[in-house]
């Protein structure tokens, strides 16, 4: 018989899914600020802004003062390493201003996908070596929840089964440290949309990759009511021929989930993966119109989908910094 040493106290495990609540509070979600460098330097070139440590505190303090209208949207704010340690024009450290709005800190720990050997061009994603003493550093510097992401495609030989169990046991293995630590792990199995696969293949690997994950996070004796899921939602691939309603992508997401993940989680916070500030809201919408039961809270982790009209908006203009234009926030899927 398998035994499992209890490494958490009843005292951690209720800080840790209070916390989680707290990020999936009714009407909540999370913005995830956490691009690293190089994806900055993207979106910044698409404004023809230089990508500076400085143009990025800029643009991130552009998002985390905006005005009070979103307080009641965002649950948690999801930080790069550098954002953490960086500063308002005041001197305040983000942190600390996002805390002061009753949002919860966030930090991306993950260091980024490589590849895995024996497989048709799949990866897992690395950043364990150490992990333990950089969770234990950012909690005493203000972030109470993390994410890690690991990358799955389709196509017709993958996901291999090596690709699955070993992203679903590295995103365990990340989150049993966290949770030492009193972070909340946020597991994100991202299915890339790459590809011309249709809605069903879509839902069959979704459920096959999370089935793997929660088998995982089982066998590592992961605290589920202090964890969250970041998915992909169940949609077709971009380059398939068919077009699918946003009420068919809302079903096939939500029975996928229903077969995969145990009640226990507090929230699905889905990523929005390439779509539009439009699609990402559309397709939320529907996921919590569904008519089939859903037991957990079900809302957004977006980055683009939040953001893409901020960035337009500010276009790198020093002089705006004050928080979102008026009518950026009409986008927000809050």
């Amino acid at each position: 018989m398998t035994h499992a040493y209890p490494f958490l106290s009843a005292e951690q495990k209720k800080e840790l899914s209070g916390i989680a609540q707290r990020i999936v509070a009714a009407g909540k979600g999370i913005l995830a600020a956490d691009e690293s460098t190089g994806s900055m330097a993207k979106r910044f070139q698409g404004i023809n802004t230089e990508n500076t440590e400085e143009n990025r505190r800029l643009y991130r303090q552009l998002l985390f003062t905006a005005d009070d209208q979103v307080n009641a949207c965002i649950g948690g704010v999801i930080f790069f390493h550098e954002t953490l340690y960086q500063k308002t024009d005041d001197g305040k450290p983000f942190a600390q201003l996002v805390k002061e709005r009753g949002m919860v800190v966030g930090i991306k720990v993950d260091k980024g996908v490589v590849p895995l050997a024996g497989t048709n061009g799949e990866t897992t994603t690395q950043g364990l070596d150490g992990l333990y003493e950089r969770c234990a550093q950012y909690k005493k510097d203000g972030a109470d929840f993390a994410k890690w992401r690991c990358v799955l495609k389709i196509t017709d030989t993958t996901p291999s089964e090596l690709a699955i169990m070993e992203n679903a046991n590295v995103l365990a293995r990340y989150a049993s440290i966290c949770q030492m630590h009193g972070i909340v792990p946020i597991v994100e199995p991202e299915i890339l949309p790459d590809g011309d696969h249709d809605l069903q293949r879509c839902q069959y690997v979704t459920e096959k990759v999370l089935a793997a994950v929660y088998k995982a996070l089982s066998d590592h004796h992961v605290y589920l009511e202090g964890t969250l899921l970041k998915p992909n939602m169940v949609t077709a691939g971009h380059s398939c021929p068919r077009k699918y309603g946003a009420q068919e992508i809302a079903m096939a997401t939500v029975s996928a989930l229903r077969r995969t993940v145990p009640p226990a989680v507090p929230g699905v916070t889905f990523l929005s993966g390439g779509q539009s500030e439009a699609e990402a809201t559309a397709n939320l919408n529907a996921i919590n119109q569904c008519p089939l039961h859903r037991p957990w809270a079900l809302t957004f982790s977006y980055g683009r989908a939040l953001q893409a009209s901020a960035l337009k908006a500010w276009g790198g203009q020093e002089g705006e910094r004050q928080g979102l234009p008026g009518g950026v926030r009409q986008e927000s899927p809050g």
